[in-house]
């Protein structure tokens, strides 16, 4: 199992996810961002989407504020996206909870994201690949506590990711060409 860490404040963080995402992304990927909007700390996955789709991303993104995929809907979401799709890969997108020094961390992995896992919910992984950014500490009993997690803390690990992607099928795109 392979994975990348960078910190969102660290300049090069969107290259060094998306170094490693262009051998993992193509014509056939389809990004599935996991959050709720109705929550600061779940909201990662939903305004990645939404900061894709106002880029016009070429590929199909899935999991926005207005039509988010979250821990009510994950079953049926995951199924109508497997029927318009049935033979894409995934990058799964979701917040994580970690250790207090992790606050910040995004990793990009070669495996599925585990959604729920942090709150005790048992939902089905998604992804081939996914990115996963660390909002909170898991030391606290409370779980996503928002008065604890700046908005801004997410919006600008939502940016820091959305460049990766769009820089990895750059890359991608890119290394077709030669």
């Amino acid at each position: 199992m392979n994975k990348v860490k960078a910190n969102y404040k660290n300049p090069l963080a969107y290259y060094e996810i998306a170094y490693f995402l262009k051998d993992y992304i193509n014509e056939d990927t389809i990004i599935v961002c996991i959050g709720t909007d109705r929550c600061i700390g779940d909201c990662l996955g939903p305004l990645i989407g939404t900061l894709l789709t106002s880029k016009n991303f070429p590929l199909p993104v899935y999991g926005t504020i207005s039509d988010p995929i979250h821990a009510l809907n994950i079953d049926r979401k995951l199924d109508e996206i497997k029927l318009l799709h049935p033979h894409s890969n995934i990058i799964g997108i979701d917040a994580c909870l970690g250790d207090s020094e992790s606050i910040g961390e995004i990793q990009a992995r070669d495996y599925p994201v585990h959604p729920g896992k942090g709150v005790g919910k048992s939902l089905p992984n998604v992804g081939e690949t996914s990115i996963i950014g660390i909002v909170d500490s898991n030391d606290n009993d409370e779980i996503f506590n928002t008065s604890n997690i700046r908005l801004n803390l997410v919006l600008s690990m939502a940016k820091v990711i959305t460049h990766s992607l769009v820089h990895s099928y750059y890359l991608y795109n890119s290394s077709k060409i030669l």
